[in-house]
């Protein structure tokens, strides 16, 4: 566990839901043992606060709301029989328990095995026609795709990142400074293709897939070029096919914190409620998508589009529009200045 001590991994029932998230994001295991007064009583993870929220809408929940409260464990004594426990049981963390029930230790699956499963057999189209306006003055030397995060630039951290989970096909929709993106990837090495679709005019962050039409006849993966998303890939493409989702966009969290006392008035002009830095939290979208290629055909010929019209045209046609939910820090978003070193940093790079 490196650094980390058993107890960063224990959390208690009476949490909120939202410090459950931000442990999970801390311990980066995807799993937290719930106590109630220091015994272990339950478990919970990701997927649970996910299915969560996509059920019930709610960020006001406790722990005791959503855990797992048959959690899977062994004693001290049976400790040795771990490894054979989690292979039968399909479990990748195992907390071990004194005579008090309490977390004494916990087993962790050898994470390398268990990625070697995971497979995604999925094209990625990747919007990288675009300014980057927001990131000059990087991006009047270079498209905004080929910034670099430590030795490779932005796109190729996409790119590579899909690859782990088995990705060989990439599309890149391409405009400003097109012919540099294309110069730089004629010369790297990679285990996957990558095909160019030149869009000849700007068309908005959806038009360029009109592109497309006629070029896909599957479930595909739409990203930005200046994003990261640190999640199971596999797992976001099968809710979606579970869903019966036509779009589905990964959304993160995101908690502000407003550093003021909020003042809340009544209709009579009275003062009704003070709060002091009240912290907000809601799902913001990343820019990532799994899209089935019908939505193709509802856009119009080289005509700019963005994306929430997209959207809004497929659900009021009957389309199902769903949501993945992710942490606040399984998204990395490269589009302004201070979110780039902050990628920089958390992707353990130097400029």
């Amino acid at each position: 566990m490196s650094s980390l001590e058993v107890k960063d991994f224990l959390i208690d029932e009476e949490s909120s839901m939202l410090s459950a998230m931000a442990q999970l994001d801390l311990v980066a295991k995807k799993v937290l043992f719930v106590v109630r007064e220091g015994k272990l009583v339950a478990a919970i993870t990701d997927g649970d606060i996910r299915r969560w929220i996509l059920r019930k809408g709610n960020l006001d929940a406790k722990v005791k709301d959503i855990a797992n409260y048959n959690p899977k464990y062994l004693t001290e004594r049976s400790k040795s029989q771990a490894r054979e426990f989690m292979r039968r049981h399909s479990i990748f963390a195992l907390p071990i328990v004194d005579e008090q029930h309490s977390v004494v230790s916990i087993v962790f699956w050898d994470e390398e095995e268990v990625e070697l499963k995971r497979r995604l057999d999925v094209p990625v189209v990747i919007m990288a026609g675009g300014l980057g306006t927001r990131l000059y003055p990087y991006t009047r030397i270079l498209p905004k795709p080929l910034i670099p995060i430590g030795e490779i630039p932005i796109v190729e951290h996409i790119m590579d990142r899909f690859s782990r989970y088995g990705v060989t096909e990439f599309i890149m929709i391409v405009n400003h400074k097109r012919n540099m993106i294309k110069a730089y990837f004629s010369e790297v090495e990679r285990p996957y293709t990558i095909r160019y679709v030149d869009e000849e005019r700007p068309l908005g962050t959806a038009g360029g897939l009109s592109l497309l039409k006629g070029q896909l006849d599957s479930t595909f993966v739409l990203s930005n070029c200046d994003i990261l998303v640190d999640d199971d890939y596999t797992k976001i493409v099968r809710h979606h096919r579970s869903a019966g989702n036509l779009i589905t966009m990964v959304c993160s969290l995101k908690r502000i914190r407003i550093p003021y006392g909020v003042v809340e008035i009544d209709n009579n002009g009275e003062i009704d409620e003070i709060r002091e830095k009240p912290e907000l939290a809601f799902f913001t979208n990343t820019g990532m998508y799994v899209i089935e290629p019908e939505v193709l055909d509802s856009l119009g010929d080289n005509t700019c589009t963005d994306f929430p019209e997209v959207i809004e045209h497929n659900r009021r046609s009957g389309g199902r529009i769903g949501i993945y939910p992710i942490s606040e820090n399984s998204w990395l978003d490269m589009g302004q200045l201070d979110e780039l070193e902050k990628m920089r940093r958390r992707l353990g790079v130097d400029e």
